[in-house]
């Protein structure tokens, strides 16, 4: 199984992290508490600037989750239909010849799901199959690029397509002043990601040479649901993130990573680039510190995080899209991408470039 390509799409509005600190200290009413909490956490996200879907004065009018949702079913749709035309552009592929359409996100709802609205959109095949999946979070970007290459596994001669659309800043709570919604609203960014995934036999251009999916496998935590997701109710998604995160991080994922690499022959040392989840610097020093890497190791994650900061699902993908256009290792490089979320889980691939 071959990645072909990688695209990513953003909302034209960005901002830098002052400019959010200072528009959402009018969203939550400016008590020196609230505006003191903003600046401290804000300022520890590790985020110079993010993409957001609307203007920041926009979304004092986004009162409702009906209305935020409306505008998540709108931006969704185009930035989906941009990164998936980026793919298309890259490799000469025909659309009608895309097999299979996995939609990842966990940030609005729509039904028919925006998968399917994009095949009216931009003249897809009436024959796709499409496998809209909603949940997983954080770690969705790396299981639908495991599920892609699952269904290409089965069907060798067929090309299958990843879509991430996150638009996280439509989750945000005005009467929630927790501590993991402060946080939330600091870290989380929006933006699109997609990824072609080609079968061994599929008619692909001889000049993709992305690097070759060897396995992938996901680890399941029992008992750890409380850990990070959505408490959904008629305000719409309320952030439940723990402080546990970067523990849970630290006692499994070292360990799951050399069960999964011991499976195929290898031990980290084999290793010879990393393609992580950047989910904020708690998390991404955990990770270093489990898996015994350093700063270098983690550099384009850290990069992608300063840069647009956390964009749940998307993000992996961001950064295996940096690693494919600027950061290419040498033929015969192993690499691992893996990414954590609700569940809570792990999902990791073993690339071979």
């Amino acid at each position: 199984m071959l990645i072909a390509a990688t695209s990513t799409a953003f909302p034209p509005y960005y901002f830098h992290q002052h400019e959010v600190i200072e528009a959402l200290k009018t969203f939550w009413g400016q008590t020196p508490q609230t505006a003191a909490m903003l600046d401290r956490l804000h300022r520890r996200t590790g985020v110079d600037g993010r993409y957001f879907s609307r203007s920041l004065a926009d979304y004092v009018a986004l009162d409702t989750w009906g209305k935020a949702n409306n505008v998540w079913i709108e931006v969704a749709e185009q930035l989906g239909a941009q990164a998936i035309e980026g793919l298309l552009s890259q490799t000469g592929v025909p659309r009608e010849q895309i097999a299979a359409l996995f939609f990842v996100s966990v940030t609005g709802i729509a039904s028919p799901s925006v998968d399917a609205r994009l095949v009216n959109r931009m003249g897809l095949s009436p024959r796709i199959k499409r496998n809209p999946i909603f949940g997983l979070g954080c770690v969705a970007g790396a299981a639908g690029l495991a599920r892609a290459a699952d269904y290409v596994r089965a069907y060798p001669d067929q090309i299958a397509v990843l879509l991430s659309v996150e638009l996280c800043s439509l989750t945000w709570q005005r009467d929630d002043l927790s501590m993991a919604n402060f946080i939330s609203s600091g870290l989380f960014g929006d933006g699109a990601a997609a990824v072609m995934v080609a079968g061994p036999n599929a008619h692909v251009s001889a000049h993709l040479n992305g690097p070759g999916i060897l396995a992938n496998r996901q680890f399941f935590y029992p008992d750890t649901q409380d850990v990070m997701g959505w408490d959904i109710s008629e305000k719409g998604f309320q952030i439940m993130l723990s402080p546990d995160v970067p523990k849970v991080v630290r006692e499994n994922l070292g360990r799951d990573v050399d069960v999964f690499l011991s499976e195929q022959g290898l031990t980290r040392g084999d290793i010879g680039s990393w393609i992580m989840h950047n989910g904020g610097p708690k998390v991404l020093e955990a990770t270093a510190e489990a898996l015994s890497l350093d700063c270098n190791d983690l550099k384009i994650s850290w990069d992608t995080l300063k840069r647009v900061g956390n964009l749940s699902s998307a993000s992996v993908l961001v950064v295996l899209d940096e690693v494919m256009k600027h950061h290419r290792p040498q033929t015969g490089t192993y690499s691992l991408l893996a990414a954590m979320g609700p569940g809570f889980c792990a999902e990791m691939l073993l690339l071979k470039w």
